[in-house]
């Protein structure tokens, strides 16, 4: 409802606005949550401009893996080798190259999360006999999954929940975000951006 004054002698009239409660809250819950988001791009920002190092153990076979990339540099080919060598489908003994991407991701989370950068992958690379498998088996697992594309990692972390872990990915706003609370596990991929 607005309500036009008199116009003031420099010719600009004022109105005063009436809005409800309900308008209020919701105008000030959406710019509280945008700035929410501030911090998360910016946190992605930062974490390509620093040295960015990620601990990752693969649950299924108990291999680690430490990997470190300078600012602003792309990650060493050799490293990345390993990196899909870790990541590989531990039924079929498959490696596939792996997005890096995905690496970014994970230690933008770190920063967001100011956790330790200690990751435990579940599963990442899934060859495609693999994937049919578990769709047979009755698991909730899409059947163009990404991971059979190397753009996904199911993952968690010793020191930060997942319900944090899931609200630092879905602000980052770079890829699907799967929170799978009786697994114990959050879903990271580099596809479009969405949330289950």
């Amino acid at each position: 409802m607005t309500k036009a004054s008199k116009p003031e002698p420099n010719g600009v009239s004022h109105r005063r606005v009436a809005i409800s409660r309900r308008t209020f809250l919701n105008r000030v819950g959406v710019a509280a949550a945008a700035t929410m988001l501030l911090p998360s791009t910016e946190a992605f920002a930062r974490a390509l401009t620093q040295e960015r190092k990620l601990t990752l153990v693969n649950t299924n076979t108990h291999e680690d893996l430490t990997v470190i990339c300078s600012p602003q540099q792309h990650y060493d080919r050799k490293l990345l080798t390993k990196v899909n060598y870790l990541m590989r489908d531990h039924r079929t003994d498959e490696a596939r190259t792996m997005d890096p991407a995905l690496l970014d991701l994970l230690y933008a989370v770190t920063v967001l999360t100011k956790g330790r950068g200690e990751y435990n992958i579940i599963s990442a690379y899934r060859a495609p006999e693999t994937n049919h498998m578990l769709r047979q088996m009755g698991q909730h697992v899409a059947e163009h999954s990404l991971h059979m594309h190397g753009k996904a990692v199911d993952f968690r972390t010793e020191d930060v929940s997942i319900r944090t872990i899931q609200k630092a990915a879905i602000a980052l706003e770079r890829g699907g975000v799967g929170y799978y609370a009786s697994s114990n596990f959050v879903h990271l991929d580099t596809g479009d951006v969405r949330t289950w």
